[in-house]
């Protein structure tokens, strides 16, 4: 979203050479100094904030004059030129919205609408007052942004549509949407699933990305800031409270420890009762329990130095994420091997079969418990006219889960869990700045690597009643007791990568309003992978008639495979002012996702493993884009993208009737595409009264995949489908995120001053295809949230909301899933019910 900002008109001056640079940061019409606004020389990473009486104080050796952006929370942020020193500068009251005008996209602090990149840019306070504490609900503030998660390790997270594969996770390819935090690349789309620590700002950036970002994407990367420590004392501590036993508590203090030495740390807890109710268990299930922690060091001997030390933690502990009986799709399998059938011949009938009863009856536990964290080290140093940045980070991820994968009180599947343990280190060296008065580039090199485990085994296991819903013949052998109860597989998959990457893009002004930016990456990537599984369990027979039933639904299979590629991808943007009010730009850029290794084993044929689809060719990217940033008046600003993406050997999740598989595996479509219209803009009536929205228009299709698996319908028939001119999974065509904010001027309440606020934010998005190969009973219906909140908001003291999100109380799907063995039953994972409460906040 496009911010709303002022600038000051630069003056023609005599440089000067100043050792310091300090003024006063004051309210535009009140003149009351503001305490804690953050001013930022441009160009540069040193950062500072007023004291409570508004001053600030920069120690430079830079020639005067000088361009600083100041921003302060719930007013617009400048970008002033200062010719003297002390100096004063006002800021103007705004209401909040989705455009924080200062980012970080570039590798630079700049004000979005000079940025040539389709952005999205969501405060960290809007985040907090609206309830967005995680991606899954920023996504209702983003529209082009899709993100699908059955639980944690299964969570896919596209932008326009591409991004990670739609379905259950396979851990041998990589995110096609990057996910930085402070500059860190997170490798785990499970590190979406957590909350927002002491977060700053959010940035998406939409279409590949390489030239600037350590780790290639191919539709694009979220860059998470979160606040850093600082020299002067703060704080925080938020509470709150609502319905389903929903308690939120963070925290966070930032001060100076010494000279030059200033430290932060932040926590974030979450809990609440679960959504659905489990009638063998009698418990309520679904429910939340987050602890986060973040702490940070950050020492600053000069304006020429800046060294940031962080670590953190995070641990969850749902008993969740479980999916409810949603329907039952006829098969082109015989007729006893018919969902209905089946439960007819085993005596079973379902606790409920309106999905919104939200009642359940799994008999198998579902856990989702995880751990993530790391450390990481930023060095920022002033080289020449530009400052070098290394980041260097080493993280973890710990995976414990079990799942009742066949939906139902049966006993098909009596386990399904594949704990694993993730490791990652990586390694950025970069360089930004100015080469020339009219050149600038950034040039960097990127490391990374990462080791996944299972942790010890993966395991599936069938219980009693597998027997009837792998049944493949009349044959009464099926019927053999014992037979399969506590037969099963363990897995052994074991990953290893490793990335290099050197990449470049320069900045280059031909006028004053003519610029070109090329750049360009070059990527090795080195992967291999150890697949190992190992039947057990059953009937002890030697009759190689019972033996071959047992075969039938899970056998032994073992493979390796190494592969190393290189890839040359870049871009070339050409950005047009047009007018002192008007940005365009025009981009096209190549990209690519690497090769794929196939780690949940592989389908079978004639009894065989298909060792043809162990290795899964690279994704390779032609882009096309458009776009036009404008502000027409000082209350307005609009932004329109038009784009094309052509994806060749598209790396697809498909699921097999396979139970060995039953996590899917990876095929390559031959080509997809995806185009659209995004549009975005905001309006200001007053300096209290303010509307935005946002609305996309996205088609997304297989142009041509002629070996794809058959939808759940057609499960029995032909085994494989041409489904070229399907839709894409996940991609809604329209949708649209919208709302506005309302506050009165500045007021005193139990003796502090403040403005009381009322927003109301919505989302909109259309029906969407659920299943990789498109099924007319996988199909999300269209659904719309209205969420709104209402309360006293303070800059320091106290605030307090009351909110609530989905107002109307609309029962939705956020995705469908197929049973395993594909019987014809599936599943769906439900949106939250209304939900509301309220917040107590106290800033110093």
């Amino acid at each position: 979203m496009l911010g709303i900002f002022s600038f000051a008109n630069a003056q023609e001056t005599t440089p000067l050479i100043n050792a310091t640079l300090e003024g006063v940061v004051l309210d535009s019409v009140t003149q009351e100094p503001l305490t804690g606004a953050t001013l930022q020389l441009a160009g540069v990473t040193h950062i500072t904030k007023t004291d409570k009486q508004g001053h600030f104080r920069f120690v430079t050796g830079q020639k005067l004059p000088l361009t600083i952006i100041v921003s302060y929370v719930g007013y617009e942020t400048r970008e002033v030129v200062v010719t003297e020193s002390p100096t004063t500068i006002e800021l103007v009251r705004r209401s909040a919205n989705l455009g924080e005008v200062v980012v970080t996209s570039r590798r630079r602090r700049e004000l979005l609408q000079n940025v040539p990149i389709p952005v999205s840019v969501v405060s960290g306070a809007l985040a907090e007052e609206s309830g967005a504490f995680n991606v899954n609900r920023l996504k209702e503030m983003v529209p082009t942004v899709q993100l699908y998660s059955s639980n944690p390790r299964n969570t896919g997270l596209s932008i326009r549509g591409l991004g990670t594969t739609f379905g259950l996770t396979n851990d041998g390819i990589d995110p096609g949407v990057g996910f930085y935090v402070d500059g860190v690349y997170y490798a785990r789309t499970a590190a979406t699933t957590l909350d927002f620590i002491d977060v700053e700002q959010i940035e998406v950036l939409r279409g590949p990305q390489g030239t600037l970002f350590g780790k290639n994407t191919v539709a694009g990367a979220f860059n998470v800031t979160t606040r850093k420590p600082t020299f002067t004392p703060e704080g925080k501590a938020e509470l709150s409270y609502g319905n389903f036993g929903f308690i939120q508590a963070k925290a966070s203090i930032s001060g100076p420890l010494a000279d030059h030495w200033a430290a932060r740390i932040s926590f974030s807890g979450t809990q609440r009762d679960g959504l659905l109710y489990n009638v063998a268990t009698q418990k309520r299930v679904n429910d939340l329990n987050n602890l986060g922690f973040r702490g940070q060091l950050l020492y600053e001997p000069s304006d020429n130095l800046q060294i940031l030390l962080a670590g953190d933690l995070t641990r969850q502990r749902p008993d969740g994420y479980a999916q409810v009986f949603a329907g039952v799709a006829p098969t082109q399998r015989a007729p006893y091997q018919q969902f209905e059938q089946i439960i007819a011949d085993l005596g079973y009938d379902l606790p409920s079969r309106n999905p919104f009863d939200r009642v359940i009856d799994h008999d198998t536990p579902w856990r989702s418990g995880q751990d993530l964290g790391g450390v990481s080290a930023n060095v920022d140093v002033k080289v020449g006219p530009g400052t070098l940045t290394s980041t260097t980070a080493w993280r973890f991820w710990n995976w414990n889960p079990s799942n009742d994968r066949d939906f139902t009180g049966l006993q098909g599947l009596a386990l399904s869990q594949a704990p694993s343990r993730h490791d990652q280190w990586s390694q950025e060296v970069r360089w930004a700045g100015d080469l020339s008065s009219n050149l600038s580039a950034v040039i960097g090199v990127f490391a990374f690597g990462q080791q996944l485990n299972a942790d010890p085994a993966h395991t599936e296991e069938s219980g009693r009643d597998q027997w009837r819903f792998a049944q493949n013949s009349q044959s009464e052998l099926w019927q053999t007791p014992g037979l399969f109860e506590g037969y099963g597989i363990k897995s052994y998959p074991s990953l290893k990568t490793f990335s290099g990457a050197v990449f470049a893009q320069v900045d280059w002004a031909i006028t004053s309003r003519l610029r070109i930016l090329p750049g360009i990456r070059v990527n090795y990537d080195d992967k291999s992978v150890n697949f190992r599984r190992e039947t057990y369990g059953g009937l002890q027979t030697d009759d190689p008639d019972l033996l071959a039933l047992k075969k039938v639904v899970y056998s032994d299979q073992a493979f390796e495979a190494n592969i190393d590629d290189t890839n040359v991808s870049g871009q070339l943007t050409l950005a047009f002012k047009a007018s002192d009010k008007i940005n365009t730009f025009a981009t096209f850029s190549t990209g690519f996702k690497p090769v794929g290794l196939n780690l949940g084993g592989l389908p079978n044929s004639n009894g065989q493993p298909m060792l043809e689809l162990a290795v899964i060719k690279p994704e390779s990217v032609r882009h096309y884009e458009v776009g036009v940033k404008a502000q027409p008046t000082r209350n307005i600003s609009l932004g329109l993208t038009v784009y094309n993406t052509d994806v060749k050997n598209y790396q697809a999740q498909v699921q097999a009737a396979d139970l060995s598989v039953n996590r899917g595996y990876l095929a390559n479509a031959e080509k997809v595409r995806v185009r659209g219209v995004e549009f975005d803009g905001m309006v200001r009536f007053s300096s209290f009264f303010s509307l935005y929205g946002s609305l996309a228009y996205t088609d997304g299709t297989y142009v041509r995949f002629t070996n794809a698996p058959p939808p759940l319908e057609e499960t029995g028939g032909p085994t494989f489908k041409d489904i070229s001119g399907g839709k894409l999974p996940g991609i809604s065509e329209w949708a649209a995120s919208f709302g506005g904010e309302a506050a009165t001027r500045t007021t005193s309440l139990f003796g502090q001053e403040g403005e009381f606020v009322f927003a109301v934010d919505g989302f909109y998005r259309s029906s969407f295809s659920s299943n990789p190969s498109p099924s007319k009973y996988l199909v999300v219906d269209g659904y719309t949230l209205l969420n709104g909140r209402a309360g006293f908001r303070a800059a320091d003291g106290v605030s307090l909301y009351l909110w609530v999100r989905n107002a109307f109380n609309k029962d939705y799907f956020e995705q469908l899933l197929p049973g395993a063995g594909n019987a014809g039953h599936y599943a769906g994972v439900l949106g939250d019910q209304r939900t509301y409460g309220i917040t107590l906040r106290y800033t110093f």
